[in-house]
């Protein structure tokens, strides 16, 4: 995206954002709440209008936050992955052979082909997740949009997940929007800094300046967050 601006309910939230993220590149989307990260995905998909700006993603899968699917509606686990497909097969068609063969295969990258027919009321909130990575695997997207995917999840859940989103990340592009700071700087290949706009982005050891964290996040000099990145004490204040 190049010069990118956008309003949400009339009040603006993002302002000259310039995002690049190639085939091959598990990259992070790091800020604060309320610093645009979900509404610069949204944007990237087409589902927000843009007030300036432009953006090319081709093919996009998005993965929403496991709240956002409703969990107790009676479908199995392929079925909630061929729903991926509606906009292609018709909201009341029947899915053909090869949808079907397409939410396999979605299902068989994200690990759950054994649980394609149990019920998805039935998983674990891990299992869950991997069930809408595979929903939006089954589109083979050329970018795939991860909205915060670690959210109310264990540690083993989490790793398995990061396991699943590097080797995702090798044959498309990979933008995941998270709050856990200290993994993102251990397993993405790059961070992009985001408040409101781009303030940095780069790979871990490129970005020791503690004033662009403090200025992402609006936090001083002897913020925790610095200390659990293990950034160099600012020296003097921001912008001096």
């Amino acid at each position: 995206m190049t010069g990118v601006a956008a309003d949400l309910g009339g009040r603006p939230v993002l302002r000259d954002v310039n995002l690049r993220v190639d085939a091959g590149e598990f990259a992070a989307l790091l800020g604060p709440n309320g610093a645009g990260k979900t509404t610069l995905m949204r944007a990237a998909l087409g589902l927000i209008p843009l007030r300036a700006g432009t953006v090319t993603t081709g093919s996009a899968g998005y993965v929403p936050q496991r709240h956002d699917f409703t969990w107790d509606f009676p479908a199995s686990v392929e079925d909630a992955v061929l729903s991926g497909l509606v906009g292609r097969i018709g909201l009341f068609r029947r899915p053909r052979v090869a949808h079907w063969q397409a939410a396999w295969h979605a299902l068989d990258q994200v690990h759950l082909a054994d649980l394609r027919k149990r019920p998805v009321g039935e998983l674990s909130g891990g299992q869950r997740q991997r069930v809408l990575v595979a929903r939006a695997l089954v589109l083979e997207p050329a970018v795939l949009l991860l909205d915060e995917p670690f959210t109310g999840l264990d540690m083993p859940a989490q790793e398995t997940l990061t396991e699943l989103f590097t080797h995702i990340a090798r044959e498309r592009a990979v933008l995941m929007a998270t709050h856990d700071l200290a993994a993102a700087a251990y397993t993405c290949d790059r961070l992009v800094l985001l408040n409101r706009t781009v303030v940095a982005a780069g790979r871990t050891a490129e970005l020791r300046d503690p004033a662009i964290w403090m200025r992402t996040f609006d936090v001083g000099p002897g913020s925790h967050l610095l200390k659990a990145l293990a950034l160099p004490v600012p020296t003097e204040p921001v912008g001096a």
